[in-house]
Order: structure tokens, then C-alpha cells, then sequence
């Protein structure tokens, strides 16, 4: 009887402004992923970009998103946490309009590079609303369930693109794709009842610790040496699929298994992430990356190219969630927004760096083979670092806190 009642006592999940928050946030990533793996052939086939220039231009996104996330969670602590979302979600979606004028590639570069920065603010804005909407019973699968939005956009989104592109051969299309379900985001969260929160009246002197939480330095690290790797993964697969393994209609299937990978992560992760197995699901996670991209790397066929992407996403989707869970423990509550911000600033790091340096090596030092090869080496240092210093630096963390309540 008392079990039966904790049970219908349990608040639920899926429902009410949760739901609503995760909805949008599918339509942000959507709009996001829709678009992003066809714009390295858009470069190429429409301004005659090399791989290197290809690589600059398209970093300029994460490095916009990367300035201003290293702000943005001050900002959503300091300021109403849903106006903040709302004029980056209304930003967002008005930069894809930017897109059709895009006449020059220096053009091109500009617009794409200011369109990182409200992705940025709101990226964090609205994963902090989620915390916050959250039941706090259930706050630990909530955490892992909200990755799902992104992993569902990651599956339908680049699978869809690459077949709309395939019939149309029209980027207009897909643009305007884009600008729509960004604009359905926005109308959702506007819905959302986020409840008030006094402003936070820091009267202490500005410090770097505002802005980014420094004692998760080394599990950002790790979330930054596995974005390079699918920094370069997420943006020349579609050339690499075409030039080197003569695959012309594969890279949609590639998303959508690297979605399923990471979608089975999450219903297999999020019930031992709430025990509190988070170390255990974060080392599973990035070994399962390392062996991931050494199979895309090194088994070139189509077993090789298909089952990485289920070994990836797997590894990836087990890995995040749970050092993203690490950074919450070790923050206050009125740093959420700081420690949301840290974890997505890494990423942003990564992914430009994997991205430029993608571009680069594939342009200089032996084409995308050789590209390839160094998401395999970051990926595996990825492990080596957290297993030997990152993970023992959060247990000896949640153990300083524990003596400090005491």
C-alpha cells in the first residue's frame, strides 16, 4: 500500500510547462540541425569554397555561440530566466531570414557567425528554464529525458534536410524550413508559466567565477575534447560520405542512427543517473565515443560507417548527460545558469576547434582521412584525462561539499 501511493504520488514528468519547454527546445535544435549539414556543400557549390575556408567560415557560428555563452549564465541568473529566452528564441529565428541574401561568401560569414550568438544565450536560457519547471522529485531524469528533445532533432532533422535537398536541390527551401520551426519554438514558449524569481543582486566584485563555474574546469575539458571530435564528425561527413566512401544518399541514415544511439542511451541511463551512478554513466560514455570514432575511422565500408554512428550517439548520449549532472551537483542554486552556461561553453570550444582544425588538416595534412584521424586521438585523450584526474576531482568536490553543510 505505501508503495502504491508513492507511486501515484509521484509527480509527472511529461506534462505541463516541461513539456512545453522540451517541445521548443526540439524546435530550436531542429531548425539548428536541419540546416548544418548541408551548409559545407552549400559553401562549396555555391561560392567554390576550399576545405580550410569552409572549415573558418562555419566556426564563426561556435564562436559567437562561445562569446556569449560565456555571459549568458549570468545573464539568466541576474535577469527574468523566460524574457531572456524569449528575445533569444525571437533572434534566432529572425537570422534565418539573413540567409537569402547571402549573395557574397564574406556576406554569408557574417550573418552565419552573428546567428551563433543568440543560439548561444538561448540554448542556456532554456535548459535553465527546464531545471527550473522541473518537479525536483524527478529533477535527475528530467535532466537526462531533456536531452532526448535534442537527440530527436538530431534524427529527423539532417535525415529530413538531405531528402528535402535530394528532390529540390533548393537551399531556400531549406532555410525556410528552418525560420518556421524556430517561429513555432517561440510561440510555445511563450506559454510557458516560469515562475518568479527575485533578481540576484550580486553586490560582491565582478569575478570570473559569474561567468563560468572554475571547479568544473576539467569535466569541461572532456565535454571539449569529445565536441572537437564531433565538430569534425558533424560537419564534413557529408563531403567525407561523397569524396572518400562514394556513399551519395547515406548521411540522413548515418543521423538517424547516431539518434538512435543516443536516444537508447537516455532510457537506458537516465534510471541509473537518478540512483546517482553518474561517474559510472560519464566513463561508460566517453569509452563508448573513443571506440565509436575508431570504427568510423578505421573500418571504412558501410558496416563500419553505420555501426559508428550507433556507438557514438550511444557513448555521446551517456557521457553528456551525466557530466552535465556533475556540473549541477557542484553548483548552488542560484548558479544553475552558470553552470548550464560552462558545460555548453565547452561544447561550443570544441566544436569550433574540431570544425577549423577539421578543415584545416583535411586541406593540409592529407584530406579528410587524416581529418578523421584526429577526432580518434582527441576522443581517446577524452578518456584517458577523465578516467585518471576528472572524475576523481568531482568526487573529491561533492566531498568538500558535504563537509562544508556539516
Amino acid at each position: 500500500m505505501r508503495q502504491t501511493t508513492e507511486i501515484n504520488e509521484k509527480p509527472k514528468l511529461f506534462a505541463g510547462d516541461y513539456l512545453k519547454v522540451w517541445i521548443a527546445n526540439f524546435m530550436l535544435y531542429f531548425s539548428f540541425y536541419f540546416v548544418t549539414p548541408l551548409l559545407p556543400l552549400y559553401l562549396r557549390d555555391v561560392f567554390d569554397a576550399d576545405k580550410a575556408m569552409i572549415g573558418l567560415v562555419l566556426s564563426g557560428y561556435s564562436i559567437a555561440a562561445l562569446a556569449i555563452r560565456f555571459f549568458s549564465g549570468y545573464i539568466v541568473d541576474r535577469f527574468s530566466r523566460k524574457k531572456v529566452l524569449l528575445i533569444g528564441f525571437a533572434s534566432f529565428a529572425l537570422f534565418f531570414l539573413g540567409y537569402y541574401f547571402t549573395f557574397s561568401l564574406v556576406l554569408f560569414a557574417v550573418i552565419r557567425t552573428l546567428h551563433g550568438a543568440p543560439f548561444g544565450l538561448t540554448s542556456v536560457s532554456s535548459s535553465t528554464v527546464a531545471i527550473d519547471v522541473l518537479p525536483s522529485k524527478r529533477r535527475g531524469e528530467g535532466i537526462g529525458y531533456w536531452g532526448l528533445s535534442n537527440n530527436f532533432a538530431m534524427a529527423v532533422g539532417p535525415s529530413l534536410s538531405l531528402w528535402i535537398f535530394t528532390h529540390y536541390d533548393n537551399y531556400n527551401i531549406l532555410f525556410t524550413v528552418s525560420l518556421v520551426t524556430a517561429l513555432i519554438g517561440l510561440v510555445i514558449n511563450t506559454t510557458v508559466d516560469c515562475k518568479y524569481r527575485p533578481p540576484v543582486l550580486d553586490k560582491k566584485k565582478m569575478s570570473l567565477d559569474r561567468f563560468i563555474m572554475l571547479e568544473g574546469w576539467s569535466q569541461g575539458l572532456c565535454i571539449a575534447l569529445v565536441a572537437v571530435a564531433y565538430g569534425v564528425l558533424s560537419t564534413y561527413i557529408a563531403i567525407y560520405s561523397q569524396d572518400v566512401l562514394n556513399i551519395t544518399a547515406g548521411t540522413g541514415t548515418f543521423f538517424m542512427l547516431f539518434a538512435v544511439g543516443l536516444i537508447m542511451s537516455r532510457f537506458f541511463g537516465v534510471r541509473y543517473l537518478s540512483k546517482g551512478f553518474v561517474v559510472r554513466n560519464a566513463t561508460y560514455g566517453v569509452i563508448c565515443v573513443a571506440i565509436g570514432y575508431s570504427l568510423f575511422a578505421f573500418w571504412q565500408n558501410l558496416y563500419g560507417y553505420y555501426i559508428s554512428a550507433v556507438v557514438i550517439g550511444f557513448g555521446q548520449g551517456s557521457m553528456y548527460p551525466a557530466v552535465q549532472t556533475m556540473f549541477l551537483n557542484m553548483a548552488s542554486n542560484d548558479k544553475r545558469g552558470t553552470a548550464n552556461a560552462t558545460i555548453l561553453t565547452s561544447w561550443d570550444l570544441g566544436i569550433g576547434l574540431g570544425i577549423i582544425g577539421g578543415g584545416y588538416v583535411a586541406e593540409h595534412l592529407g584530406g579528410y582521412n587524416s581529418a578523421f584521424l584526429l577526432s580518434v586521438i582527441v576522443s581517446v585523450i577524452s578518456v584517458v584525462f577523465f578516467i585518471s584526474y576528472a572524475r576523481k576531482e568531482y568526487e573529491k568536490s561533492l566531498k568538500s561539499k558535504v563537509q562544508t553543510r556539516q
